[in-house]
């Protein structure tokens, strides 16, 4: 972790096992399989006051957290909530990602869950299958996936005015090996989209959504215009889908450089 830069003061050790998860990779039209095994790790028993909230959060620009963590135990839905209230003491920036996994835990679950934390959330990442069986939101049938989605933020947005913006992507599954993807950013009441970008020959998808993630807060963060931070965002994440692992390596220059050049180019 401290070799690509991550801050690791707070990191802490305890409990009887870590939680690892076992992935078989898909070929052709063979969907790729995850079987968890979390169950009483080291993460899932960790307890609210094992963690100086005020020190942790002194000087934090942003707290993000992801939609896995309370579907872990019952403690960790409570420290959650807990942290993203403490983050908002803080004047922390807070961020929300629905990770929805059904071998974690059910929908209504999620659904009883998520609403309490989403009024403590600035930026949301969630897609219109989440807006409908996690948010109970009416399903859209527009002449369009854009304006689709555009009715399930902008709902979203009523019930949680709080929320700033919210991203997704738009994936399309030709084979395991080979998907579309593009990127949508929502904030201030427009949509902004991304390229299509075709992604062949992919190596390993797992980590995708999260160098997406990755990519819009870093665009936050740096105040970058939407229309360039969702493209970014896209970037950085089918490069992900280049490298085994689910950690993205690319600095931001080498996803700037792709963005520019386009794909499969090569740079001398």
């Amino acid at each position: 972790m401290k070799s690509y830069g991550v801050h690791t003061d707070y990191l802490m050790k305890g409990g009887e096992r870590l939680g690892t998860y076992y992935l078989e990779t898909g070929v052709g039209q063979r969907s790729s399989q995850v079987t968890y095994d979390r169950k009483y790790s080291s993460f899932s028993m960790l307890k609210a006051d094992e963690i100086n909230w005020d020190e942790v959060f002194s000087g934090a620009e942003l707290f993000h957290v992801s939609g896995i963590t309370p579907a872990l135990s019952p403690s960790l839905k409570e420290i959650t909530l807990f942290s993203l209230q403490k983050a908002k003491e803080h004047g922390v920036l807070t961020s929300f990602d629905f990770n929805y996994r059904s071998k974690l835990w059910s929908q209504q679950e999620a659904s009883n869950t998520i609403k309490t934390l989403l009024p403590y959330v600035d930026i949301c990442s969630c897609g219109e299958l989440d807006a409908i069986y996690i948010l109970g939101i009416d399903q859209a049938d527009f002449m369009s996936k854009e304006e689709n989605l555009k009715y399930y933020y902008s709902k979203i947005t009523k019930m949680y005015p709080n929320i700033r913006s919210i991203s997704s992507t738009f994936r399309s599954v030709i084979s395991a090996s080979t998907n579309t993807l593009q990127g949508n950013y929502y904030t201030e009441g427009e949509l902004y989209q991304s390229n299509i970008l075709h992604i062949d020959h992919i190596v390993d998808r797992v980590g995708g959504g999260d160098a997406f993630a990755a990519g819009i807060l870093h665009g936050i963060l740096e105040n970058t215009p939407s229309q360039e931070l969702i493209s970014f965002a896209t970037a950085a994440s089918a490069l992900k889908h280049t490298v085994h692992g689910d950690c993205n390596a690319f600095s931001v220059d080498e996803v700037v450089a792709f963005v520019n050049n386009g794909s499969g180019k090569i740079v001398r």
